[in-house]
């Protein structure tokens, strides 16, 4: 088939809840991908922050290769290696005690939310099950995550959600401490907002929300689905902070491309025993192997000082556009999370890209997102900022 007998065929059925673009991807390499035909793009998307080695990384097709030929799934009925390792690693690098593997980000918020409300059930009871989150935040799209979720354009249609929920204004800590009481039981973030528009914490705001949780006995949970495992320079968000969450939820680029999440919590939070909690796919063999070679790879090949150099070179050219061009408000994030803030709709800006060879995308109602994999070069950059200046 054709590309368009291609899009026909997708559109007849598949459940028409996105609206993609008019391109059919057949393969990539390295930064780049390729669609059926033949065109090249220069990749500054990842499959939304996801493709964090970027395609076929020396030595990690082959360990997933190697895993499809012994063993795909067993079930969470027993035990499996490429787990047991891949949680040690995932421990020993985010200073949490135990880790529950699921299948995406959303499904580690759900399990997130759930270790929350039972602890809040131990500490004070039927009533203390209510959470805070924030305004223009983004934690999926299960029931869960969208009661959570503080943007009514994704929860609207889906009402009522579960009951319990605040929301306080990001960055202002006394929004959240005018929303605590007695049956608040946790406060969730993300340690740098994506979906909303590439928002950092301020350092205020982040250490003040883990001294009102101390104070109060209430867990803090950290969404860094987005911006965790390195993206941000270091391998979680919140090591910019000098704190730890209670809880933290990470997805996307744990697996390298394989689909993965998990939550982490500490002693505080472990509050779920056997039959609580469950995941058929959860933590099998296969993916698990793909993120422990993920995890060795960051180690191994210095991932991070990647994301430190480069991230800070796209950042400054970033922000030297945004001096030469009217259109660009401001420059926002932190290493390979970054997005420009624009005063025009960014739609025609990606859909020109596409047309020039270069993949971006979209955050919030008018911000470009840059979230390239991790391995970019400087040279990748001036790729990039060459193809945007010519759009602008």
């Amino acid at each position: 088939m054709n590309k368009q007998e291609y899009i026909k065929s997708s559109e007849e059925n598949i459940l028409h809840t996105y609206n993609r673009f008019p391109i059919v991807l057949d393969k990539g390499e390295g930064v780049y991908l390729y669609d059926i035909e033949g065109k090249k793009y220069l990749d500054f998307a990842a499959g939304i922050a996801v493709f964090s080695l970027g395609y076929h990384y020396k030595g990690f097709d082959e360990v997933i290769k190697h895993q499809v030929d012994k063993l795909i799934h067993t079930s969470n009925l027993f035990y499996n290696v490429p787990a047991i390792e891949a949680a040690e690693k995932i421990k020993r690098i985010s200073g949490m005690e135990k880790v529950f593997f699921t299948n995406s980000g959303t499904e580690a918020i759900e399990g997130a939310i759930k270790l929350a409300k039972k602890f809040g059930k131990e500490k004070g009871g039927e009533r203390c099950f209510e959470i805070i989150a924030m305004k223009h935040s983004f934690h999926g799209r299960s029931l869960g995550a969208l009661s959570i979720t503080g943007n009514e354009a994704y929860r609207n249609d889906f009402m009522p959600l579960i009951e319990g929920v605040k929301f306080a204004i990001y960055n202002d800590l006394e929004s959240v401490k005018n929303q605590i009481t007695e049956n608040t039981c946790a406060i969730i973030l993300e340690t740098l907002q994506g979906e909303g528009g590439i928002y950092e914490a301020t350092k205020e705001f982040i250490q003040g929300i883990r001294t009102l949780c101390n104070e109060n006995n209430i867990l803090l949970i950290l969404d860094e689905i987005q911006c965790g495992m390195g993206r941000t320079g270091k391998m979680f968000c919140y090591e910019h902070y000098g704190i730890k969450p209670d809880i933290v939820t990470v997805a996307k680029a744990l697996g390298g491309g394989v689909p993965i999440g998990a939550f982490l919590c500490n002693k505080k939070a472990e509050t779920m025993t056997i039959g609580d909690h469950g995941s058929t796919y959860g933590g099998n063999p296969l993916v698990c192997s793909a993120a422990s070679k993920v995890l060795d790879i960051f180690k191994e090949d210095n991932i991070l000082d990647n994301v430190n150099v480069v991230g800070t070179y796209l950042k400054e050219k970033l922000e030297q556009l945004a001096e030469e061009k009217d259109c660009i408000i401001e420059c926002r994030g932190k290493g390979l999370m970054l997005g420009l803030e624009l005063n025009i709709s960014p739609a025609p800006i990606i859909k020109k890209a596409l047309e020039e060879g270069l993949i971006i995308i979209s955050a919030g109602k008018n911000v470009l997102r840059f979230v390239p994999p991790l391995i970019i070069k400087k040279e990748h950059v001036d790729e990039m900022i060459a193809i945007l200046k010519k759009i602008l």
